[in-house]
């Protein structure tokens, strides 16, 4: 982290990074963790249109085929969920089990991560990370609640902003590492399915999102999020997202050890 604060890239991609954490942090503020999170994963398509239009590649079958699974697939999941609002702000037994569960996911995934071939290491640690920021996300949505009913002094009267923060710096360093540890295509694949995933979970479970009910729509829910996980993969799979350099077998962006953050 020494090393990466000397780099100028890497300042302006950790400023942008605190620029995309404001804007969803107004997306939570109306939104559902259920809806804003998996919107997240679009994020690849706009990746893809930079690389298009400021880099001046070719797009190709694969990245058509990528972001037409990832519309398709948040647009089924949409209309198939119907994801509702919930109550907003989860209580100290619901917040105490959720906690919990994301210290042991995180903490499993990282003691993975220390043995391994790079992509596994990469892979694991990325996916660590994306719980640490869908934990990051509830956090940041009962933030927007407390600051909308009481202003800031009743925001820092509780211990939700606090644990935000701590939060948001220990999933920046596992992002981090992440990218050190091995090939971007597999970190940013965990990272990018993991985090809404386990915010739909969390937003089911602690803030009482409501999903249409039934079988049917459940399967068609699963259904939807399998096409959005393909999507992903194969979208940083191809050869644009993935972009060969000049070397055989090194991944754009992923022959340097350090790499700009993106949430």
């Amino acid at each position: 982290m020494a090393h990466a604060l000397k780099k100028g890239g890497w300042l302006i991609g950790f400023a942008l990074l605190l620029g995309v954490f404001g804007l969803q942090a107004s997306a939570l503020r109306v939104g559902q963790l259920s809806v804003v999170q998996p919107v997240l994963t679009t994020e690849l398509i706009f990746l893809v249109a930079i690389l298009v239009v400021g880099f001046h590649r070719t797009i190709g079958r694969h990245e058509l085929m990528g972001i037409a699974a990832i519309v398709v697939g948040l647009a089924g999941f949409f209309a198939s969920a119907s994801p509702a609002v919930g109550k907003g702000q989860p209580d100290s037994k619901a917040w105490i089990i959720v906690s919990a569960a994301t210290l042991f996911c995180a903490s499993g995934l990282v003691t993975a991560g220390r043995n391994g071939p790079r992509w596994w290491r990469a892979a694991v640690l990325g996916a660590a990370a994306a719980v640490l920021f869908a934990y990051n996300a509830a956090l940041t949505k009962t933030v927007t609640t407390l600051l909308r009913h009481g202003g800031w002094a009743h925001v820092f009267a509780n211990w939700e902003p606090y644990l935000l923060a701590i939060t948001g710096v220990c999933g920046l360093f596992l992002l981090q590492s992440a990218l050190h540890a091995g090939p971007i295509t597999a970190s940013r694949a965990t990272n990018v399915i993991v985090n809404p995933m386990v915010s739909i979970v969390i937003g089911v479970t602690a803030f009482n999102e409501r999903l249409r009910a039934g079988t049917g729509f459940i399967a068609l829910d699963v259904l939807a999020i399998v096409v959005l996980c393909i999507g992903v993969v194969v979208l940083v799979r191809s050869p644009l997202v993935a972009g060969m350099s000049g070397v055989q077998g090194d991944e754009y962006l992923g022959v340097s050890p350090l790499q700009i953050p993106v949430e």
